[in-house]
């Protein structure tokens, strides 16, 4: 019997089945044939290092991409990895997106506070609403240092700025060895396999990444976005690709220049005209070095130019399996530095760069006769500034300056379904921020004005798919402004305005700058300043340089340069005690509570046994850093200054078995530390640290706790894991008291 309705109630119709008709959310898709994109960022790669570009080193299979496309000799970037990182994937000028300065000397100030915001859309953004499935591997270096620890925020980590999917390392650089690893938004344990090394390794995630989407949707275009953290220090590579090069270099750096541009004319890459500028200040002639010295210099550009041909050998890889797929043909691919190369070794070069940034000197005569580390395991070295100054060829100075030596790279630009110049050389202007445009153009979108609910700024970059068909086409672009750390240039319609600032120097004083003058259409690398004769040129181009500047949240000028890194920012981590897990990933040193120089106490709860053996507590490396560890059932520790001394306590007996409370008390003194190892509360064992590290320990691959994947010492052998049970360790540090940033930053650096 039929229920009678409620008073008050509705009766409501049910449709069955075959009533209704289906109809599924309609799926996104990219425009009709749409090219995959694949962007490679190499790292401090000069404009003269590839052998496409006049380069001594050999790069085979980026040479014969560049034979399937174009070559552009005219295509700019910011003078360093962040800010030129930003441009290229924003299509906008790298101050407007907050990353004036690497994360790392991040301010307070619009312009360089590194907090990369929304309205600031990338490319990774725009085609994952397009279509796309993206794909980031390798360096990033675009996360504020305070947004980068376990706890985020995510916002600015790469699955939050439009990746679907990410395998790489946060920071500016990594040991090639033991890095600092991401998957996804979490760290996770550097692999310890015998020969291992990260470039083989970025290549094989993209090799992965790129073959599952494939697998899972062929039809559905693709954007990986690769950096590599070759060539950047430190220059590590397997000894075989080293030991290809022993003897290359005996003839130094004066002849290679003679040699990179001599090929450079042959290749139309330069002008004819074009002469070598004078050696930059501080290089000294090869002819006037000792032998000793020679054959020291010449080591370390064997291992930088090893390094390169294994980059290059391991993008052939990638190269192949693209064209496996046989996709390479509907595939934008755009192969890029983000800088030119590196001086910041210095005339001698550095076998440990953290000495450097502890502001530690490294004496020649404590490099000379190592020449057969360099590039290996035990060495974290940079080579000579005379050899970045040859691998800029033909142009001055270097990495972070805005002079061509620092800001003009290489480009090269393939898409062979649609450019059909092989081998095709342009000369363009082009910068950075023309990237992003340049893509969007040839999927055949436009930049949106909304994306993911925030307006949109607007795009400062110009599309260079003018230039693909037309060699002789007149460059699209009018003005662009340049500034690091307090160095600037603005340039406009074939003339670049420099200013000669010294970076770094502290100063704040701009109103002193000299601009020079240069006609860069006919004086590519900056040789002939004509200031003096047009100085109404000069001040109208430097006043256009203020109202960029002014445009763009330049302003305010910042000439500093290590006092940033002393600068305060937001918490980064804990700052007096924090308690770290056994079964967390690595914590990067700049989010680790902070133990440098100041009193600090360790304990850590464990069930020991008479054998039992590996690290409890472990930060650094053996270039720098400190362990608490077990060999055969004894408590250890070691504190590692620099590779320039080793400082050991042990108890004095092995502990028994069963659960103890084990830990060190460290304490700082006037002439250095003492460091007293603990049992249950009893002192067992210690030692003085005559010296510590200032500034930091190595950042590869941080903080481990129950496992050391870097050898602090000799009785440290990764991975390493902790024999015994290890739950919890707990640290305690005394609060840290003001600081003088300044006479801090000069102490350490020896700023005068």
């Amino acid at each position: 019997m039929r229920q009678q309705q409620c008073a008050g109630t509705r009766s409501y119709e049910h449709p069955l089945l075959r009533m209704t008709t289906e109809g599924w959310p309609q799926a996104i898709t990219a425009p009709e044939a749409a090219p995959n994109v694949v962007i490679v960022v190499l790292d401090d790669a000069g404009f003269g290092h590839l052998g496409c570009y006049g380069g001594d080193n050999d790069t085979p299979n980026l040479d014969r991409l560049a034979a399937t496309g174009l070559r552009y000799t005219n295509v700019h970037t910011t003078g360093l990895c962040s800010p030129s990182r930003a441009c290229l994937l924003t299509g906008r000028n790298h101050h407007s997106c907050g990353m004036g300065m690497i994360p790392d000397l991040s301010t307070g100030h619009p312009g360089y506070n590194a907090m990369m915001p929304p309205t600031h859309g990338m490319l990774s953004e725009i085609l994952r609403q397009a279509g796309y499935t993206t794909i980031a591997v390798g360096k990033w270096h675009l996360t504020a240092t305070h947004e980068g620890s376990a706890a985020g925020p995510f916002d600015r980590w790469p699955l939050g700025r439009g990746f679907e999917h990410y395998y790489g390392f946060l920071g500016g650089e990594t040991s090639q060895w033991t890095p600092a690893l991401i998957s996804g938004n979490r760290r996770i344990d550097p692999p310890v396999t015998d020969g291992y090394h990260l470039t083989e390794d970025l290549v094989n995630r993209a090799i992965q990444f790129v073959g599952e989407h494939r697998s899972a949707a062929s039809e559905k275009p693709f954007f990986l976005y690769l950096c590599p953290a070759a060539v950047h220090a430190p220059h590590q590579a397997p000894i075989e690709f080293i030991d290809r090069y022993r003897g290359a270099f005996d003839d130094g750096w004066d002849a290679a220049r003679e040699r990179i541009l001599a090929r450079q004319k042959e290749l139309g890459i330069m002008p004819g005209h074009v002469e070598l500028p004078p050696r930059n200040p501080g290089v000294a002639a090869w002819v006037d070095l000792t032998n000793p010295e020679r054959a020291l210099y010449a080591a370390f550009n064997e291992a930088f130019a090893g390094f390169m041909t294994h980059t290059d050998h391991h993008l052939g890889r990638l190269f192949a399996f693209l064209n496996g797929m046989d996709c390479l043909d509907d595939t934008l691919t755009i192969v890029i530095s983000d800088n030119g190369a590196s001086g910041e070794a210095g005339p001698e070069g550095l076998l440990n760069e953290l000495r450097f940034f502890n502001g530690i000197s490294e004496p020649l005569a404590d490099k000379l006769g190592y020449e057969r580390l360099i590039g290996g395991s035990q060495s974290h070295n940079l080579y000579p500034e005379g050899w970045a100054m040859a691998g800029n060829t033909p142009f001055r100075f270097y990495k972070q300056y805005v002079f061509e030596g620092g800001v003009a790279d290489p480009c090269i630009i393939t898409w062979p379904a649609q450019i059909a110049d092989r081998g095709g050389i342009r000369h363009q202007y082009h910068h950075l921020i023309d990237v992003m445009p340049t893509v969007l153009d040839a999927v055949g979108i436009d930049a949106p004005s909304d994306l993911l609910g925030f307006t949109q700024a607007p795009i400062d970059g110009q599309s260079m798919g003018y230039s693909f068909e037309d060699k002789e086409a007149p460059t699209t672009r009018t003005v662009q402004y340049y500034e690091m750390a307090g160095t600037r240039a603005l340039w406009s319609r074939g003339w670049k305005v420099v200013s000669d600032h010294q970076p770094g120097a502290g100063t704040g004083d701009f109103d002193g700058d000299r601009w020079e003058l240069y006609h860069t259409d006919i004086d590519p690398n900056e040789l002939h300043d004509v200031a003096d004769e047009r100085p109404d040129a000069v001040a109208e181009l430097v006043d256009l340089w203020w109202r960029e500047a002014e445009a763009n949240d330049v302003l305010p000028l910042d000439d500093r340069f290590v006092e940033r890194w002393l600068e305060p920012r937001p918490i980064v981590g804990p700052s007096e005690s924090c308690e770290y897990f056994a079964a967390s990933g690595p914590i990067m040193e700049t989010h680790a509570l902070n133990v440098r120089n100041r009193p600090h106490s360790v304990r850590a709860s464990v069930t020991w046994s008479a054998g039992t053996c590996g690290a409890i507590l472990a930060i650094g490396s053996g270039f720098a850093g400190m362990c608490l560890f077990a060999v055969d059932g004894v408590l250890r520790y070691v504190y590692n200054y620099l590779g320039l001394a080793s400082y050991e306590a042990k108890s004095r007996e092995r502990l028994a078995e069963g659960p103890h409370e084990v830990g060190f008390d460290f304490t700082v003194d006037s002439n250095g530390a003492r460091c007293v190892l603990v049992v249950d509360g009893v002192g067992v064992g210690e030692c003085r640290v005559d010296q510590t590290c200032p500034n930091l320990f190595d950042h590869s691959p941080g903080l481990t706790v129950g496992r050391a994947f870097t050898e602090v010492s000799d009785l440290v052998v990764p991975p390493f894991r902790f024999t015994g049970e290890l739950e919890l360790v707990t640290i305690h540090a005394e609060h840290p008291g003001p600081t003088d940033i300044p006479a801090a930053a000069r102490a350490a650096w020896a700023i005068q």
